[in-house]
């Protein structure tokens, strides 16, 4: 995405998540393009940080301290940025968290905070300007979703889930918003290098946060509906989809 194209089409954006991995390569790479930059995430240092790493480079950023978990909170976040700025071009619900345990020791500990932060502040943060962007006739919506939502992964059935409903939320989005001027498009990265990803051993395909951001921007220039990658994990993903049942659960283990 050139400078002159993201200028032509944003003047602002919030990113949630922003204070690593994805949220804060993508905040700097739209920044960089000339876009005023609008960082949520819970620690205000982190943000800090990032904003004048972008202000010295001669971006904008203004930061935001939210618990995305908080949908109440979050929302209000989201639309005070919308007021402060006159109207917010681009918002990007990127902020998730993970959690890897086997089903039969699943308990509700182990699931609130996934969809917490997943489900209800990924919710949140696409809704809160919803209506004001149909009524201005402007805007773009996008999710970070990811590969592990196309099935339901073994150790992973609690995030698995949540990136699905991501998915299928944007989906039923982008239908009724056609022709609002109003654009959503769901991003499903495969394995990036992040903190989340840190402790779980040899990934596959791994790309860096800052080759998701370039991704991830070219897609929104795009205008795309879908954005998986990289091109073999999203393959595989789409393949695991159109599996039958019986098939895929002879393919897939389960493990304690």
């Amino acid at each position: 995405m050139s400078s002159a194209q993201s200028q032509d089409q944003f003047r602002t954006a919030l990113v949630t998540g922003a204070s690593s991995g994805i949220g804060a390569a993508l905040a700097k790479q739209l920044a960089a393009q000339g876009i005023e930059v609008a960082l949520l995430a819970r620690r205000r240092e982190a943000l800090q940080e990032l904003a004048d790493a972008i202000e010295q480079a001669g971006g904008r950023a203004s930061i935001h301290p939210v618990d995305v978990s908080d949908p109440e909170a979050t929302v209000a976040a989201v639309r005070a940025v919308d007021d402060a700025v006159g109207g917010l071009d681009l918002v990007v619900a990127n902020a998730g968290v993970g959690t890897t345990q086997w089903s039969g020791k699943l308990g509700w500990d182990d699931c609130a905070q996934v969809l917490a932060v997943n489900v209800a502040g990924a919710t949140a943060t696409l809704v809160a300007v919803l209506p004001r962007m149909v009524k201005r006739k402007r805007g773009h919506l996008v999710g970070i979703s990811s590969i592990a939502g196309y099935r339901g992964l073994p150790r992973l059935a609690v995030y698995s889930g949540s990136k699905a409903y991501l998915s299928t939320f944007l989906e039923g989005l982008r239908i009724d918003l056609r022709g609002t001027g109003v654009t959503v498009t769901d991003v499903r990265p495969g394995y990036v290098e992040t903190a989340m990803t840190a402790g779980n051993g040899k990934m596959p395909f791994l790309v860096t946060a800052e080759d998701a951001a370039q991704r991830i921007c070219k897609a929104i220039a795009a205008r795309r509906r879908v954005l998986a990658f990289p091109l073999p994990m999203a393959a595989a993903g789409r393949t695991m989809a159109a599996l039958p049942n019986v098939l895929y659960d002879r393919m897939m283990k389960g493990g304690r």
